[in-house]
């Protein structure tokens, strides 16, 4: 091919070889579900049309309580005269669309993981958390890369290249918050001038899975405010059909900027002063979304963009504090500046977090119902400081927890490690091993061998209909050193094996064992075995408990796999019989409903007759693979697809027939077929309204 030829056809094909495909991931290491793009947004705008996908902000996870339509990064600058501001998200009832209005970044790369988790197959040892995910996006292109489409009323760019890595740990008091770190380059041959960073979000708290509510009606329920000495805005459900499955808090908090070697922060004011440089400001603004001529306008072009960015709403007056404890349908903003220059080449990072707590005796705001809020600002404010303890982006006498000479962010101290579990279901009855792991843990921070004991943790029967698992928790027991200060010194002789016990494919060696008795079968509950440490008083650190997520697994008492056998005696059943439309356990639609065959051998076929003898349907059991019917509406709507123990012996169908149409009420046969043996047992149950 001549060269010319060769030379055009390239430049032809850059922008298709340099364009990246729109892509997202969400956090699923701890509590919380934030979903992450590689263009700069942040949220799942659809989840309330689609909840059976992925995440927006979920809070706890797999709970349906969602916190965030969409949220995105703002840089506003003056250039040359010019007030430019770029955003990755404004207000659009759609969310994110390639080459909208708004959505002025685009991608550079995909979103790639690292994992500082040793167990985890994305192990990485320079990772800085539990789950990371990096990516990176840019404003430069005013029209979508590989395309012709210009992108909507963005003909001015900035110029700005971002790195994006966002952090997410799954340890107890860490696992509510998600930190976004965006290291800001200025690729342009152009000085910024007054700078201003921050996040444009739509915080919207509703549970997706319980609401009816839709359009405007889902929107407007919400209230919000600000929290000066956090940093941090938030939103909460003010009213809604869903107000008693929410009660929950979602926030944006703004962590710092690093740039020229200064922490950019108002509480390292000084810093900022002592060198004739303006004070550092963290604004926040609501305004009603789409809304231009409101007492809280929407700002729609550039210059009243950068005057929002760089103007805050006065929290000191109590008719602004008010109206945000209406229900409304207000966006949000916040912001911190001015940095006074950003050089061509010069790059800094601006961090923030997004939190969620539980709205405390809700759904009202005050400083009570603020409590755990607060809580979880300070530890994602904490997590990110590390070492720097009076926060004036230096490192003095004393803080090098970590001795390697350097100032180092996102130092926690660390719990025990999570024990890994082993949960084996059986007739009324649950048995739980964990293995001995966790008493070997040297904590980074204090460098002691400081584990203290083991706590069990259970929901109860029906818990999982409330849609909120992991705050159902309880504690049943606790076993902790003996000979000290702290906890009940009952020590682990009622639980430790006298030998490790093993299981067929399962490399751990497990040391500890508890039974549940008396649980019902065909309910689920959720059991976590935990590990906590003693603290340390010196350091000021309390006692740390390791993972609620890391090793939950949902369990099904019921009966075990049995071959149709002269040896077997017991006789294959149906629960409940009669079964009445609908039994305790079933969700609220005919798409929800749950029937149990038991003992039943490994590998069957189950046949549902009409008493006519008409084929109902037929179903497939496959112990072994996991195949118990788990495939149900009743199971995605109240269960995991991941960490789910079932009864080998049990099967559950949803009373749909062949063609997924609903069964009535009268009497049914059924015929179970042993596939290894060949022998067939038959019975009947009855259905009534």
């Amino acid at each position: 091919m001549p060269k010319i030829i060769l030379y055009f056809f390239i430049l032809f094909l850059a922008p298709q070889l340099c364009s990246q495909t729109f892509q997202q991931r969400n956090t699923s290491i701890g509590k919380i579900g934030l979903m992450v793009s590689n263009v700069g947004t942040l949220g799942r705008p659809n989840v309330q049309n689609n909840t059976s996908g992925p995440p927006s902000m979920e809070y706890p996870i797999n709970s349906g309580i969602e916190h965030l339509f969409e949220s995105g990064l703002w840089i506003g600058a003056k250039v040359n005269g010019q007030t430019l501001v770029s955003t990755a998200a404004i207000d659009n009832p759609s969310g994110y669309s390639t080459g909208g209005a708004g959505y002025e970044f685009t991608s550079i790369s995909g979103i790639t993981e690292k994992s500082k988790l040793p167990s985890s197959n994305v192990y990485s040892s320079n990772a800085i958390s539990h789950q990371d995910f990096i990516t990176n996006f840019t404003d430069k292109n005013v029209v979508v890369p590989g395309t012709t489409i210009p992108i909507q009323e963005h003909t001015n760019p900035l110029g700005a290249e971002v790195h994006l890595e966002t952090y997410t740990w799954n340890y107890s008091f860490a696992d509510y918050f998600v930190i976004c770190s965006y290291t800001i380059t200025n690729t342009s041959a152009n000085r910024w001038d007054s700078v201003w960073l921050g996040h444009w979000s739509d915080l919207v708290v509703r549970n997706v899975n319980v609401t009816q509510e839709t359009g405007t009606a889902f929107y407007n329920k919400g209230g919000g405010g600000f929290l000066p000495s956090s940093s941090a805005l938030y939103a909460y459900e003010v009213l809604g059909d869903d107000i008693l499955f929410t009660q929950s808090y979602g926030a944006l908090q703004y962590l710092g900027i690093n740039w020229r070697g200064r922490f950019f922060h108002p509480n390292n004011d000084s810093t900022f002063t002592n060198n004739s440089l303006p004070s550092p400001k963290v604004n926040a603004n609501f305004w009603d979304y789409k809304s231009a001529s409101s007492q809280f306008p929407y700002p729609g072009d550039d210059p009243t963009r950068y005057y929002k960015m760089s103007n805050g709403l006065d929290f000191t007056n109590a008719t602004v504090i008010n109206e945000l404890k209406n229900a409304s349908n207000k966006t949000q903003l916040l912001s911190a500046g001015p940095l006074v220059s950003i050089l061509p080449g010069e790059s800094i990072t601006y961090v923030c977090a997004f939190v969620c707590a539980k709205q405390i005796g809700g759904p009202q705001d005050n400083e009570a119902t603020r409590k755990q809020l607060n809580e979880h600002l300070s530890w994602a404010k904490r997590t990110y400081l590390g070492e720097d303890l009076n926060e004036n982006g230096k490192l003095d006498v004393g803080e090098d927890l970590n001795a390697n000479n350097r100032l180092d962010n996102y130092i926690l101290p660390e719990p025990p490690a999570t024990p890994q579990v082993k949960v084996v279901s059986d007739n009324r009855s649950i048995d739980i091993y964990w293995d001995g792991g966790a008493e070997q843990s040297i904590d980074a921070i204090s460098k002691k061998k400081d584990f203290e004991g083991y706590r069990l943790y259970r929901t109860n029967a029906g818990d999982d209909k409330k849609g909120n698992l992991f705050e159902n928790l309880k504690i049943l027991e606790q076993w902790d050193s003996t000979g000290n200060l702290i906890g009940f010194n009952n020590g682990f002789g009622s639980v430790r094996l006298t030998e490790a016990k093993q299981f067929e494919g399962d490399t751990t060696h497990y040391f500890y064992h508890t039974k549940l008795d008396h649980v019902l079968n065909g309910w689920q509950y959720m059991i976590v075995v935990t590990s906590f440490d003693k603290g340390d008083d010196i350091l000021g650190i309390p006692s740390l408990e390791s993972s609620f997520t890391e090793n939950a697994q949902q369990v099904f008492a019921g009966s075990t796999a049995n071959s149709f056998d002269a040896s077997n005696e017991k006789e294959v059943g149906v629960y409940p019989n009669p079964y009445s439309m609908s039994a305790a356990w079933d969700g609220a639609t005919s798409r929800t409903r749950k029937l149990y065959f038991k003992n039943l051998p490994m590998k069957a076929e189950i046949t549902v007759f009409t008493a006519a003898g008409d084929i109902v349907v037929t179903l497939l059991h496959e112990a072994q693979s996991g195949a118990v019917g788990n495939d149900i509406g009743w199971y995605k709507n109240f269960s995991t697809d991941k960490n789910v123990v079932f009864p080998t012996g049990e099967h559950a169908w949803d009373l749909l027939s062949e063609n997924k149409t609903g069964i009535t009420q009268g009497l049914y046969m059924y015929a179970v077929k042993d596939l290894q043996t060949g022998e067939i047992r038959r019975g009947t149950f009855v259905v009534i309204k």
